[in-house]
């Protein structure tokens, strides 16, 4: 019955739009599924050619005939940084720079943790200000700013969200995307996603969060390792209700072609200033655990993320050394000028689950073990407990034996909102 009356409603539109020849067709495409049904399909077969002979991963937002009806004669905003980038036109091309190439009516750009560019350190506070490329105002969703107020929004029609994630809990542009959609819900502004792959998304892994550990780095009753896209991600955030007072945003999610979470990904930029390469952003969601300690994960260095250490860890067990220095998204890094023994992890095989063996060896090698931790590990684990079984002297399978039972039941959960396999 629905599919009848829509099919009527388009063959009146349609034969309007005839008549009325250069009138404003703007309004007749609304934002739902079926009014892309067709696009997808023919974006789908002329694509069908070059997909038998090519699996290229098509992201969500190389696919313009499948999405510019939404955005024809509306008015829109974007949230996106240095990630949002296509391949068009034989040639690599910032989103923002495209839409507006094809005459998008573009008002404002919004920007998460690291800026438009991302060349920002981790925490720092980014200001509002001006894309020199197109002119259009940038607002900083950073800082005192993580929400768009409402009269930021004011004036849009339509919202797009195209940043590429790494698919770790505390990766905050998750956190952006949540604060993205309970804005945009109260605003009543639909919220197109772009979606990109999650470079580690073949597993899940990790102690879920517990709620009244909620913060920036961690929002959401979900494992360190989440294994979704953001698209996917997107709609568990609707689907469980996780929006305040349970709102629900309007989205509509542009799905890749030739993707599933086991497709290896290798990102062509880097999502932020300390993970520059593959092996980072895989290491990441095991070493990131260590910016809740007195333990350096690399940062002022030009291997962040794939090495650690301290000055105090005794180097006959830690015989790898380097000094941090101040760099790009490093401006005072830990231990700067400061001689560092630890481990080089660069030659790990692809992890397939978390790797707590390195913290715990880091912590039972520290001299003062009541130092060893500080108040932001517990935001980044989600728990008080994970820090306890250390400090009581669990091994790692010990520990790991302690998430099965809820890891189960989030897997469950997540299978609701999966659009690939």
């Amino acid at each position: 019955m629905r599919f009848t009356l829509f099919k009527n409603t388009f063959l009146i539109l349609l034969l309007l739009g005839f008549s009325c020849g250069s009138g404003d067709k703007g309004n007749q495409i609304p934002f739902s599924e079926e009014n892309t049904e067709e696009s997808e399909a023919r974006s789908s077969k002329s694509e069908a050619g070059s997909i038998d002979k090519d699996d290229t991963i098509v992201m969500g937002a190389e696919q313009f005939d499948t999405y510019s009806g939404l955005l024809r004669n509306k008015t829109v905003g974007v949230v996106a940084n240095q990630t949002s980038v296509i391949s068009a036109e034989q040639q690599s091309i910032h989103l923002v720079d495209f839409l507006v190439s094809k005459k998008i009516d573009l008002k404002k750009v919004f920007a998460p943790e690291h800026g438009f560019r991302g060349t920002a350190d981790a925490g720092e506070l980014i200001k509002d200000g001006m894309d020199v490329s197109t002119g259009l105002p940038i607002i900083s969703l950073y800082g005192k700013n993580k929400k768009p107020s409402q009269q930021q929004l004011s004036g849009l029609e339509v919202m797009i969200f195209d940043i590429q994630d790494v698919g770790a809990r505390f990766y905050t542009y998750i956190s952006t995307l949540h604060y993205v959609m309970e804005a945009c819900a109260e605003a009543g502004i639909p919220l197109i996603i772009m979606d990109r792959p999650n470079p580690n998304g073949h597993y899940i892994d990790g102690p879920i969060l517990e709620i009244q550990h909620k913060s920036f780095v961690g929002m959401h009753p979900v494992p360190v390792v989440h294994g979704m896209t953001i698209g996917e991600y997107a709609q568990m955030i609707n689907g469980q209700g996780w929006l305040e007072n349970k709102k629900q945003c309007e989205i509509k999610v542009i799905k890749m072609l030739n993707y599933d979470h086991q497709t290896a990904y290798s990102l062509p930029v880097k999502p932020s200033p300390n993970l520059p390469n593959d092996t980072a952003i895989n290491l990441y969601p095991s070493l990131c655990f260590f910016e809740g300690t007195v333990v350096s994960a690399g940062r002022g260095t030009n291997t962040q993320f794939q090495v650690f250490g301290a000055p105090s860890l005794p180097a006959e067990f830690f015989p790898y050394t380097f000094t941090p220095q101040a760099n790009e998204g490093a401006k005072h890094p830990k231990f700067k000028g400061e001689q560092c023994n630890g481990l080089d992890l660069r030659n790990t095989k692809k992890m397939n689950k978390l790797n707590l063996e390195w913290l715990i060896e880091a912590y039972v090698g520290y001299g003062k073990k009541k130092e060893f931790f500080n108040d932001f590990f517990t935001n980044l684990a989600g728990t008080t407990k994970l820090q306890e079984q250390i400090e009581k002297g669990y091994t790692y399978p010990e520990i790991r034996a302690t998430w099965l039972r809820d890891l189960d039941a989030y897997d469950a959960m997540r299978k609701k909102y999966l659009l690939y396999k």
